[in-house]
């Protein structure tokens, strides 16, 4: 399932544009389905600045430990609180509840290097 009004990375990540430059980040259903049942998430903190494609957090499940790459450059201006909590939130709702963080990205023309649904879709044979 990947949903058409998002842009996606190769490395798993979904992002929905938000208002003023803001994106919110989170994994794909695929992403959390080959990682199995998540147990714990690190992520990076609020007022973090990162380039595109820094290692800014992590998920560790029951099968494997992976990280969690900034898809663009900017600051981390929220983090999804909940996870900590409830980590299993993104098996559940990976598009939904079980997003991760948000950045208010340094150059809005960077989303037109991701990936659509459709490219998405081919990259992991789900088209």
């Amino acid at each position: 399932m990947t949903p058409e009004d998002l842009k996606y990375t190769p490395d798993h990540e979904w992002i929905e544009t938000k208002a003023g430059g803001t994106v919110r980040v989170g994994i794909t259903d695929f992403a959390q389905d080959q990682l199995g049942d998540v147990v714990f998430v690190q992520l990076p903190e609020p007022g973090a600045k990162v380039a595109a494609k820094d290692p800014v957090g992590e998920v560790e499940s029951t099968k494997s430990v992976s990280e969690i790459y900034a898809p663009l450059a900017g600051e981390v201006t929220a983090v999804n609180d909940a996870l900590g909590e409830t980590p299993e939130l993104i098996n559940s709702d990976p598009f939904g509840e079980g997003w991760m963080f948000e950045l208010r990205i340094d150059d809005e023309a960077a989303l037109g290097g991701l990936l659509d649904s459709a490219a998405y879709g081919e990259l992991t044979g789900q088209a």
